[in-house]
C-alpha cells in the first residue's frame, strides 16, 4: 500500500467515523435530550418524540443519498463528500448550543429535528462518496480490503461518541452532565470537523473520475440514467433486495438489538450490558478486515450470502443462549412456570402504541401492558366471553380487580405499616416504602392498578421470575462469546459490502446508484429494526419473536442474492464508462 493510498483511506475513514460519531450521539443520549427539548410533553411522551427525532435521521439517508449521489456522479466525489461532512460536522455542533424549551419554547424542538435530518441527509451522502472514493483508489485485486476500512467506521465512531460520553460525564458528574455538561460532546465535535475538513481539502479526485471527467462521459442526468433506464434500475433494485436489506437486518441485530435484547427482556443493568458489548467488538471489529480481504480471492458474494443465512438459522437458539448466559433465573423460570394471558381475542389491541396517546383499558389489554412492563414473555389463550386472567404457573390472577381486592389489600397494608413502625428498631427506608405503598391502594385511580401490580409481582417472584439479572450468576465469557458470533456475522456481511456494491455499478452513475439500495437497506430496513421488532414482541408476548423479522429479511436476502446477484469481484470498474 502507498502513501498515498493510505492517506485515501485514513482520510475517507476518518471523516466517516467522525459522521458515525455525531450521529450516535444523539442516540446515546435521548433521555436527556427529551428532557432538555420536548420538555413540553410528560416523561413518556418526551422521550418517544426524542426517539422519533432520531429516527427521522435513519428514515431521510435515501433521499441525501439521491441528492449528494447525484451531486457526486456530476462534480465529483471530493467536493461531494466534503459538503457533507460540513454539513454533518455543522449540525452536531449547534445542537450542542442549541437553547432548550426553556429558553425558546417549541421552536427547540422544531431547530432539532431539522438539524437531526440534516444530519440524516448528510449522512446518505457520506458512505457512498467514502466507499466509490477508497474503491477507485484500490488497484484491482484489493477494494475489498481497502474498503474494508470504511465499513470499521460505523463501529469505531459508536465506541468514539460512548468514549467521549464516559469521559465528559465522570468530569462534570451526573448533575451537572444532565443539566449542561451533555452539550460538550457536541461541541468539542467541531475540532473533529475541523481536522477532516483539512485532510479532504489536501486529498485528490478519485482517478476513476478523473479519467472519465478528462474523456467527457460524466453524466449529464445521473438520476434519470440509474432509476430511468431498466438495465441499471433492476441491478439497484437487486442491490436493495439481494444484498443490502439483509445486510442491515444482520447488522443491526448484531450490534442493536443485541444490546436492546439484553437491557429490556433479560434485564442486565444498562452499564454491564454495554461493557459485554464493547468487548464483542473490540474482539470482532477487525475481521471486517479479514472478511474485506478474503472476498478479494474468494468472491463478495459467498460471504455475504454466508453470513445472512447463518444469522436465518442461528438468531433463535444463539438468543436463547443468551438467555441462559446472561439471566439463568429466569431461563429456568420460563421453563418451569409459564406465563399466560387467557382473554376473549376480541378484548385485545395491537399493542404497539409509539406516540403514547392510545389508552389499553379492557383486561386483556391490561394483562398485556403489564407483563410487558415487567419484561415477561407470555402465550396467549383465547377465552371467548371471559374477563383477562394471568396465569403464573399453577397461580391464576384475575386482571378485574374487585372492591374487596382494594380493601383486603388496603388492611394489609395498613397493618405492615403498623408493625415496622411498632418495631424495636424502626427501618426508615421500610417504613417510606410502606407508606408509599399504602397511599397507591389507597388512593381510588391508583389503587386497582397497584392491588394487580402487587399480585403479579408476588406470583413471578414465587415461581422464580427474577426482578433484575443476577451479576454473580452470568457467564460473562459466555456472553461475550455469542455477542462475538453476533458480530462476526456482521462483519461477514458488512467487510465485503462496499466493494461489490462500488464494481456493481458503472462510474459515470456509481455514486448515485450505490449510494440509494444502501441507505434504503441501511435506512429502512436495518434503522427500523429495534421498532419493529418491539412491536412484534408487544404483540405476540415472546420476547423472542422479535427475531423474526431480521430471520425472514436475511433468508430472502439469502435466496434472491444466491439465485439473481452475480460475483461482481473480478469487474474492471472502469468498463463501459
Amino acid at each position: 500500500m502507498t502513501a498515498e493510498e493510505r492517506k485515501v483511506i485514513f482520510a475517507s475513514s476518518l471523516g466517516t467515523v467522525f459522521e458515525w460519531y455525531d450521529f450516535y450521539l444523539y442516540g446515546s443520549l435521548a433521555a436527556i435530550i427529551a428532557k432538555q427539548f420536548f420538555a413540553g410533553l410528560d416523561a413518556g411522551s418526551a422521550f418517544i418524540f426524542a426517539l422519533l427525532a432520531f429516527a427521522a435521521g435513519f428514515i431521510v439517508r435515501p433521499f441525501g443519498a439521491i441528492f449528494f449521489g447525484r451531486l457526486g456522479d456530476m462534480i465529483g466525489r471530493k467536493y461531494t463528500f466534503l459538503v457533507t461532512i460540513l454539513i454533518m460536522g455543522l449540525s452536531t455542533f449547534i445542537v450542542g448550543i442549541l437553547p432548550t424549551y426553556a429558553s425558546i419554547g417549541v421552536a427547540a424542538p422544531v431547530i432539532l429535528i431539522v438539524l437531526r435530518l440534516l444530519q440524516g441527509l448528510a449522512l446518505g451522502g457520506e458512505y457512498g462518496g467514502a466507499a466509490t472514493y477508497v474503491a477507485e483508489h484500490a488497484p484491482h485485486g484489493k477494494r475489498g480490503a481497502y474498503t474494508a476500512w470504511i465499513q470499521t467506521t460505523a463501529t469505531l465512531g459508536l465506541f468514539l461518541s460512548l468514549l467521549v460520553i464516559l469521559g465528559t460525564r465522570t468530569w462534570t458528574g451526573e448533575d451537572d452532565f444532565a443539566a449542561w455538561g451533555w452539550r460538550i460532546p457536541f461541541i468539542v465535535s467541531i475540532a473533529l470537523l475541523a481536522i477532516s475538513v483539512w485532510i479532504r481539502l489536501s486529498m485528490n479526485e478519485s482517478p476513476a473520475f478523473k479519467k472519465m471527467k478528462e474523456e467527457g462521459k460524466t453524466s449529464k442526468a445521473p438520476l434519470k440514467e440509474s432509476f430511468g433506464q431498466w438495465r441499471n434500475l433492476k441491478i439497484v433494485i437487486l442491490a436493495l433486495i439481494g444484498l443490502t436489506a439483509g445486510q442491515a437486518v444482520v447488522w443491526y441485530t448484531g450490534q442493536f438489538y443485541a444490546l436492546f435484547f439484553l437491557t429490556q427482556a433479560l434485564k442486565v443493568d444498562g452499564a454491564t450490558a454495554n461493557l459485554l458489548i464493547a468487548a464483542s467488538l473490540v474482539i470482532g471489529t477487525p475481521f471486517f478486515l479479514v472478511f474485506g480481504s478474503l472476498s478479494d480471492r474468494i468472491g463478495r458474494k459467498p460471504i455475504i450470502m454466508l453470513g445472512c443465512l447463518l444469522g436465518a438459522l442461528t438468531y433463535f437458539p444463539v438468543f436463547k443462549m443468551l438467555t441462559e448466559a446472561a439471566n439463568p433465573d429466569l431461563a429456568k423460570a420460563q421453563a418451569t412456570s409459564q406465563v399466560i394471558v387467557a382473554a376473549d381475542p376480541a378484548e385485545c389491541s395491537f399493542q404497539f402504541n409509539p406516540t403514547g396517546t392510545k389508552k389499553f383499558t379492557s383486561t386483556c389489554d391490561i394483562a398485556k401492558q403489564k407483563l410487558a412492563g415487567a419484561s415477561v414473555s407470555y402465550d396467549n389463550q383465547e377465552t371467548p366471553g371471559q374477563p383477562a386472567v394471568i396465569k403464573v404457573g399453577t397461580t391464576e390472577i384475575k386482571v378485574a380487580v374487585s372492591a374487596e381486592d382494594v380493601a383486603a389489600a388496603k388492611a394489609a397494608a395498613e397493618q405492615k405499616l403498623a408493625d415496622l413502625k411498632a418495631a424495636p428498631t424502626p427501618d426508615e427506608k421500610a417504613i417510606a416504602a410502606a407508606t408509599a405503598g399504602l397511599k397507591a391502594v389507597s388512593d381510588e385511580k391508583t389503587a386497582k392498578d397497584a392491588v394487580l401490580t402487587s399480585k403479579l409481582k408476588a406470583a413471578l417472584k414465587a415461581a422464580g421470575y427474577p426482578e433484575k439479572a443476577d451479576p454473580a450468576k452470568m457467564n460473562k465469557g459466555l456472553i461475550v462469546a455469542i455477542l462475538v458470533y453476533l458480530v462476526i456475522l456482521v462483519t461477514m456481511v458488512y467487510g465485503p459490502i462496499a466493494a461489490m456494491l462500488v464494481e456493481m455499478f458503472p462510474t459515470r452513475i456509481r455514486y448515485t446508484s450505490m449510494s440509494l439500495p444502501y441507505h434504503i437497506g441501511n435506512g429502512w430496513f436495518g434503522g427500523l429494526l429495534p421498532t419493529t421488532a418491539f412491536a412484534i414482541v408487544a404483540q405476540t408476548g415472546n420476547m423472542y419473536n422479535g427475531l423474526w423479522y431480521p430471520i425472514i429479511i436475511a433468508a430472502a436476502t439469502f435466496v434472491i442474492g444466491m439465485l439473481f446477484v452475480r460475483e461482481t469481484k473480478d469487474v474492471d470498474i472502469y468498463a463501459g464508462d
